[in-house]
Parts: structure tokens; sequence; C-alpha cells
């Protein structure tokens, strides 16, 4: 919004000149994010609080867990409202991959939110039924993988994507047939993986922040045409403009975590776990690194296999893989302390980043 009101004055002031760099607009949005959790987060918990939004911890988890109980949750709202507020006042709103990643952060958001509200407001324990929680995230793939193939952001971006480490192969999707249901994986595998990983104080909140500092690398530089040539990588036109999105989503991040960190005085439940994990696909995909976010969020994929390896052996052959799942309820297990748990899977988390940003050379 300010982009589109401060950058035409130009004419007039050469000082609004500024507003046409990237960086700039992406260290206002980092700034704008990080502000409005900061201040208004205590007022939203309390808020929280007064209206009863409590979670409710499930008696088949850790038994440290209990003392959680009655922890406001569905503060994912307050990161929702920093993103979007970071990414509308500073990012060129007429570029479609902005208004693509903000309906994707939305939609899921909502989904989130729904069931949140279902726990905590309407005391369900189980929330919204699975099937239609997935059902709503296959909707959102699909809507945007039809958008994608037939209204393409720019004539560079196409069906295809990179595969990390090789300069000289793409894998391309060229069915819509097959694009789409490759668009619908990756944002219900993100998702849900963020979803499953926030389990402990601060533990989805950090590592979804430094996934988002990787990606605003890629976009950056997928943005511009001569750094794109020098590193062999497609150059998508207005794919930079994604830089300002991660900037607010890293700035947001940053500021809950401010009140998420152990002991936590809040909870980002759903509406933000379902937010950022679709919001990292839908940035994969337009920056054609969907095979990327498997390394960039290993940590996530880790959390998410560990699940689906401790359901599949305990149907088939009665036996679990781990003494918890998901992998953090593991080391609990094992006896390490939350705030370990947590800052050893963040340290994962920044060598999956830094082996991510090392792929632009690595080829």
């Amino acid at each position: 919004m300010l982009y589109h009101l401060l950058y035409p004055l130009t004419d007039q002031m050469s000082a609004f000149n500024i507003f046409r760099y990237i960086t700039f607009r992406s260290a206002c949005a980092i700034i704008t994010a990080l502000i409005i959790t900061l201040i208004f987060g205590p007022l939203f918990i309390r808020m929280l609080r007064r209206q009863g939004v409590k979670e409710k911890i499930r008696e088949e988890g850790p038994k440290t867990h209990y003392a959680k109980e009655g922890t406001p949750t569905m503060g994912g709202i307050i990161i929702l409202i920093a993103i979007l507020a970071g990414t509308v006042l500073w990012a060129d709103l007429t570029n479609r991959m902005v208004q693509l990643i903000l309906f994707v952060t939305v939609w899921m958001g909502a989904i989130g939110f729904m069931d949140d509200y279902m726990k905590a407001i309407l005391k369900r324990p189980k929330g919204m039924v699975g099937r239609y929680k997935l059902a709503g995230q296959i909707v959102c793939g699909i809507i945007l993988g039809v958008v994608l193939y037939y209204y393409v952001p720019s004539e560079s971006f196409g069906t295809r994507t990179e595969i990390p480490f090789i300069k000289d192969y793409v894998l391309n999707f060229h069915s819509i047939f097959l694009f789409v249901p490759f668009v619908v994986l990756v944002i219900a595998g993100s998702s849900n993986a963020v979803n499953l990983t926030d389990g402990l104080d601060g533990l989805a909140t950090g590592l979804s922040g430094i996934a988002f500092v990787a990606f605003a690398g890629f976009a950056y530089v997928c943005g511009r045409s001569d750094f794109s040539n020098y590193l062999q990588i497609t150059y998508l036109e207005g794919a930079g403009e994604l830089t300002i999105f991660c900037a607010a989503t890293m700035g947001a991040a940053l500021g809950f975590l401010w009140y998420n960190s152990h002991p936590a005085e809040v909870f980002m439940g759903d509406t933000g776990a379902l937010a950022l994990g679709g919001a990292m696909g839908a940035i994969a995909i337009m920056l054609k690194k969907e095979l990327l976010l498997v390394i960039v969020g290993g940590v996530f994929v880790a959390e998410a296999l560990s699940v689906i390896l401790q359901v599949s052996s305990y149907r088939l052959w009665g036996r679990r893989v781990f003494k918890m799942a998901p992998l953090h309820h593991h080391f609990e297990q094992l006896g390490w302390h939350e705030s370990k748990v947590v800052t050893r899977f963040w340290i994962a988390g920044v060598f999956c980043a830094l082996l991510t940003l090392a792929t632009l050379k690595i080829r």
C-alpha cells in the first residue's frame, strides 16, 4: 500500500525512490511485523484469557506437558495479522505472486482457525474432522495449481521444478493432471508437517522463521536476472516481491517467539501452524524450489516421517519405532529437557537452511 502511495511521488521528491528497492521494503516489512506482534501480543493474550480460549493438553502426551493446561491458544491470529500488515504495506500488491501467497496464507489460516475454534471455544477435543481439514488443504492446492497453470505469473514460469545440486536437468510436469496433484501434495505436506512440529514451546515458530530466511534469499536472487544468470538458476520475473512476504513472516515469527518461548505465554495453534506451513509450500512452488523444501524444512520432514513410521509400524507389526511421536516427544522421553530439544532442533534447522542456500553454488 505504501509502495503504491509513495513511490509514484519520486518525480516530486527523489527521496521516495528508495521505495523501489526490495531490500529497503523487506527491512520495513520485518520491522512492521515485529512491532505489531511485540506491541499487540500482550493485549491479544489477555483477550484470549478473558474469552477462555485455552489449550487442552492430550492425555496421551508427555506428562510434563500437563502443566501447560490452560495456556491461551489461537495465537496464530496475531501472526497472520502481522504477516498481512507487513506484506500489504510494503509489497507490490499488483504482483500476482504476492496475491497468491496471501491467498494461501489466509486460506490455510482460516482452516486452522476453524479447527482451533472447535477445540477451544466449542470444547470439541478433536476439533475439526480430519478429512474436512484435509479437504480444505486439497482445495487450496487445487486452486493454486490451476491458477499457476493457466495464468502464469511471468513468461519464465512453467510447470517444471529445479533438481537440487544438478543444474542441467529439471523435473517437468507437462500436464495439468500431473502439476496440480504435485502442488496439492506440497501444500498439504508442508502445512501438516509444520502442524505436527508445533508441540513444544517455540519449536515450530523458530524453525519457520529460519526456513523463511532461506526462502527470502532465494526469492531475492530468483527475482533478479543478473543474479539468476550468474548462479544459473531460473529467473522468475516478479519473484523478488516474495522477499517482502518472507521478511514479514520472519518478523512475525520473531515477535511471536517473544511470547511463545519456554515457558510459553501463548500457543499459535492450528491457525498459525497451518498458515505458516501452507505459505512455506506455496513459496517453494512459486520459486520452483519444491524439492528444496525437503532440505530447508528437514526438521519438519523428520517430524512428519516419525509419525508416519510410528503409526505404520504399530498397525503392521504392533511395535513402536519411537518412544513417542512426533520426534520431539521421543527425545523428551529420553530425558531431554524441552528447552534442550527446541534449541537442538533449531540448530538442525539452521544447518538445513545453510545447506539449502549452498545449493545455489553446489550444482
